[in-house]
């Protein structure tokens, strides 16, 4: 029999008994409802929660100055690192794997702006910081290499910072005195989500160019320093690369990670990766069980259906029906409805996951207009993909013992069946 055939006598069968099979059919929908908009969920969460923490950079790699474990070059386990300008540039030349990399420095500044003096959190950085740590303008404009060459005395703003120090003025070409000497805001950078940070998140900020740190203060090395490899794969090759740069300079054992402490995001964030796969399974295993019980609705009515056709099957066998071709017509029978309930299951979720508002997963702080941070439920291609397998696990499930029922009975008590 064709399997064309086959569908047109299984719908049949289920208009029949349209309030049976209506009322089975809930149970599916609302098992595959919950399917997906558990998947849904699982995977904006996953998303969000992954962007928030990438707010701190793509893929950056930060040493901080340590104290040696082990003993190198004659000297005893104990020595403090300190960072020297020229570490930065001999990275540059002689760490291959490495495509980006800044030097850093961290600490407070104050600023007078009209009577007004504010302290706020404040980062000295070189030319390729912003594109590795994610530092978008809103206004004005991003620190040109000729700021840094010239020592320049410009400075680019966090909105939150920017609130501290200017109010509710637009910062961009304001004027701010530090130590006595003129600074110029020349960029605001456009808020954003993040909810990890070394001294604070960026929007709290304010950035100057590292060759002008010394010109507020009698510094001219940095604290950390902060790269990035050519490829995620090749992160703690290049995190290698650059200890043993630091340890030729500074004489330490290269293998010594005490003396120069690290904070490899590439690492946490397939942490969190791992997570946010792990809620998905668990919340894909709620809504298959959800879904299960739809499915032992559909297979108490195939075995309802199977003993009101006791003698239709018989009457089949008797005609030469193998049994194969009794055990297709009653799963693909279970498979329809499963298949019907489920077209409508997907409907009602995409309604469900349009009408449903954005959970914010963050504080106000963070929040925008346009709900940036917010959790949206997805219905993505791979969330609907995964629940339609489920689905049709559940059918084939739900007909299996129906169909192995009907297809094994024994023709001549099938016929005297009343």
């Amino acid at each position: 029999m064709q399997v064309k055939e086959l569908i047109q006598q299984s719908w049949d069968a289920l208009t029949r008994n349209r309030l049976r099979s209506i009322l089975t059919m809930m149970g599916i929908v609302w098992g595959l409802t919950t399917v997906v908009l558990l998947l849904g969920y699982g995977q904006s969460v996953s998303a969000g929660v992954l962007n928030a923490f990438l707010g701190i950079g793509n893929n950056v790699i930060m040493v901080w100055e340590g104290q040696t474990s082990m003993q190198a070059g004659g000297q005893r386990a104990g020595k403090r690192i300190h960072f020297k300008y020229e570490d930065v540039e001999a990275i540059r030349e002689e760490a291959p794997l490495v495509r980006m990399v800044s030097a850093e420095w961290d600490d407070p500044v104050a600023y007078k702006y009209g009577d007004r003096v504010v302290t706020v959190q404040s980062k000295a950085v070189q030319y390729p910081y912003g594109e590795m740590r994610k530092l978008n303008v809103a206004e004005g404009r991003f620190f040109e290499e000729s700021d840094f060459t010239e020592h320049r005395h410009v400075l680019i703003v966090g909105p939150n910072a920017a609130k501290k120090v200017f109010g509710n003025r637009d910062p961009v070409g304001e004027f701010v005195t530090i130590n006595g000497g003129s600074w110029e805001v020349i960029g605001l950078l456009r808020l954003k989500i993040q909810d990890s940070s070394n001294n604070g998140p960026d929007n709290e900020n304010f950035f100057m160019p590292f060759e002008s740190m010394s010109d507020i203060n009698d510094r001219r090395d940095p604290e950390m320093i902060v790269f990035q490899a050519v490829l995620p794969l090749l992160h703690k090759a290049a995190l290698g690369q650059v200890r043993e740069v630091l340890a030729r300079r500074h004489n330490f054992n290269p293998k010594d990670d005490k003396s120069t402490p690290e904070w490899d995001t590439v690492d946490d964030s397939k942490d969190i990766q791992q997570f946010g796969l792990a809620l998905q399974l668990i919340l894909g295993l709620i809504g298959t069980l959800t879904l299960g019980v739809g499915g032992v609705g559909v297979m108490n009515i195939m075995l309802v259906s199977v003993t009101e056709r006791t003698k239709e099957v018989g009457l089949r066998k008797a005609l030469g029906a193998r049994n194969r071709d009794i055990a297709w017509q009653f799963l693909v029978e279970a498979l329809v409805l499963t298949f019907a309930a489920g077209a409508v299951g997907m409907l009602v979720s995409v309604v469900l996951a349009h009408a449903i508002p954005p959970m914010p997963l963050y504080s106000a702080m963070y929040k925008t207009a346009n709900h940036e941070g917010d959790i949206f439920l997805k219905t993505s291609s791979s969330v609907m993909l995964t629940a339609f397998v489920i689905l049709t696990l559940v059918g084939i499930t739900a007909g299996l013992w129906p169909a192995w029922k009907a297809a094994h009975m024994e023709p001549v008590e099938a016929l005297r069946h009343e």
